[in-house]
């Protein structure tokens, strides 16, 4: 009884984020009682998101000697043991747990990503497909989902989810529907993004409020279109541009940009709500400092929240045209970055922007958490092959990667003044 006390305590505390104390109490539930499963997958739980992967591993396996039957602890230790590095032992936990638990969305979704990080797109867009019951942004329409179905002279609704830069990047699957026959092309999705989705040529319709949806042939989330083409990696449609931008919009931001030098876009902060946002982005604007040690730069802020509020007092050691407070949503972002040298940002949408209208982005990656996308290793991407260069971190930090950067930035100065 007074275990089941201690982890309440613990879990209490650790809604207010109190870690130290929840983590004390259920240390003291385990002490009571060292066979106590729960307790020790709880305080594995608080250790994983503490970064404390080996200590919450071995947590994870003394739970699992109470509860070996539990899919939700294997795919926990799968977690820890993925943020590790180690990553086959990963695999063979998340298998485990799919194993016990065919039906368990999390631990098919956990799997499809690891698999998709890993290159295996054959096996890991399947397993991709459980996403479907964790984001539901338009719901799911009465008619028909699509699976394959012959579409010629048919209509079908694409729903698209999660973050712009999912959007933007799956955005290259229309014109394959196009081939497939496909009649009429809808796609539902965030305002912000309407512009640049009209830019494609392919679509015959963009919604952005839900109550407007219509009944279609068919539907999918634009993100499973992967999955039914059988994409591999070396089957990615990955022509570029396939977005485009109107000629009114370069029209009304080209003479607000720097003139004779090389126009870099800046974007050092992604979604701050993202779950691994304070890893993949840059802690301040100051951090890039570095950067403005190359001459015959015209830097360009592309941030379009509140973090564009740390180039303020910075004036003088660096120097940016500040946009972002104007850029009202993706039109205006492309007409922008369309008319770069160069992109230079971390892990968010501009990157996916930047990689679809053909223009060259400088990819800043963290240690820690990167998105599956970009793989594991390499310094390239079969998604963007033309001008996405990859910066990851090492035992260095953002300062090694910025580093890096800079120097980069000074040999293409170099090259262009020769």
């Amino acid at each position: 009884m007074k275990n089941r006390k201690l982890v309440e305590a613990a879990w209490k505390a650790y809604r207010k984020r109190d870690y130290p104390t929840a983590e004390s109490q259920l240390r003291r539930s385990i002490e009571l009682d060292e066979r106590d499963g729960i307790a020790h997958n709880n305080l594995a739980n608080l250790l994983r998101v503490a970064g404390r992967f080996h200590e919450a591993t071995e947590h994870y396996r003394l739970a699992l000697e109470q509860h070996p039957d539990s899919a939700e602890i294997r795919n926990n230790l799968a977690g820890a043991l993925e943020a590790s590095g180690k990553y086959d032992l990963a695999e063979a936990e998340y298998r485990a747990a799919v194993r016990l638990s065919p039906e368990f969305a999390v631990a098919r979704f956990n799997l499809g990503l690891l698999l998709l990080a890993a290159g295996n797109y054959t096996e890991g867009w399947s397993y991709y497909e459980a996403r479907t019951s964790v984001f539901r942004e338009f719901g799911s329409p009465s008619f028909p989902k699509w699976t394959g179905e012959d579409l010629r002279g048919k209509s079908i609704l694409l729903l698209t989810e999660q973050g712009y830069g999912d959007t933007i990047q799956f955005l290259r699957y229309v014109a394959l529907l196009r081939q497939r026959g496909a009649a009429f092309v809808t796609v539902a999705c965030q305002p912000a993004l309407a512009p640049v989705a009209r830019t494609t040529g392919n679509i015959d319709e963009v919604i952005t409020d839900p109550h407007a949806l219509r009944v279609h042939d068919y539907w999918t989330p634009l993100l499973s279109l992967p999955y039914r083409f059988a994409t591999t990696v070396d089957s990615i449609p990955a022509k570029v541009p396939y977005l485009g931008v109107f000629g009114n919009r370069l029209d009304a931001w080209r003479p607000r940009l720097p003139v004779d030098v090389l126009r870099v876009g800046l974007v050092w902060k992604g979604n701050p709500l993202h779950d691994n946002d304070l890893h993949r982005s840059v802690g301040h604007f100051a951090d890039l400092l570095p950067l403005w040690s190359v001459p015959g730069i015209g830097f360009v802020s592309l941030q379009v929240d509140q973090a564009e509020a740390e180039t303020e007092g910075r004036e003088k050691l660096q120097p940016i045209l500040r946009l972002g407070r104007e850029i009202r949503d993706f039109g205006d972002t492309a007409a922008i970055v369309a008319q770069l040298n160069l992109v230079i940002c971390v892990d968010t949408a501009v990157a996916h922007l930047a990689g679809a209208l053909g223009i060259a982005c400088w990819l800043m990656l963290p240690a820690r958490g990167v998105d599956w996308r970009w793989h594991r290793y390499g310094n390239t991407s079969p998604w963007y092959p033309e001008g996405m260069y990859l910066f990851r971190q090492d035992s260095r930090g953002w300062a090694g990667v910025i580093d890096d950067v800079r120097n980069a930035l000074a040999d293409v100065v170099s090259q262009r003044h020769a």
